[in-house]
């Protein structure tokens, strides 16, 4: 099956990617996990996305799941779902580097009745050769944006 033409630009972020992570908010007690993403080709416009995290126990932190497109070649739209009740509608402009790309995306997120406010967030993906860079900042629970997660992730697969 070949790689869907407007996926040229990102063709290098299909695969399984895992490393460390480092988690804090002010609310909470700064934490480390592993992280594990994987985005799949289906043959379709858009790469499917699965991301896991465990503690450094091995018990099982986050998940979440959605759809990454690239939309027009230079831009981003990422689509999410999170156990927690939120789900985000994330886009950004892609910007191509000799390695890989860059992007930051700014999100609208919708909240389930029962789920903490997350009112906003921004995510930030650099693709470096075999190396994925991610961060994650929030604007929840009354809270202005601030930083909350941040990952190296190698390629596995």
């Amino acid at each position: 099956m070949a790689l869907h033409p407007a996926l040229t630009p990102v063709a290098d972020l299909v695969g399984t990617w895992r490393g460390p992570g480092r988690g804090e908010y002010p609310t909470i007690t700064s934490f480390t996990y592993t992280e594990e993403v994987t985005f799949t080709d289906v043959g379709k416009p858009f790469l499917t996305y699965l991301q896991r995290t465990w503690s450094p126990a091995g018990d099982p932190m986050h998940t979440e799941t959605g759809f990454f497109r690239v939309a027009g070649g230079e831009a981003v739209e990422f689509v999410l779902a999170q156990p927690t009740g939120q789900t985000e509608l994330a886009e950004g402009s892609l910007v191509t580097e000799p390695r890989g790309f860059a992007t930051e995306l700014h999100s609208r997120v919708v909240n389930a009745a029962s789920a903490k406010i997350v009112d906003a967030t921004i995510r930030r993906l650099r693709l470096d050769g075999d190396e994925l860079t991610t961060e994650f900042a929030m604007a929840a629970v009354g809270l202005p944006m601030t930083h909350h997660l941040g990952s190296v992730l190698t390629r596995t697969a």
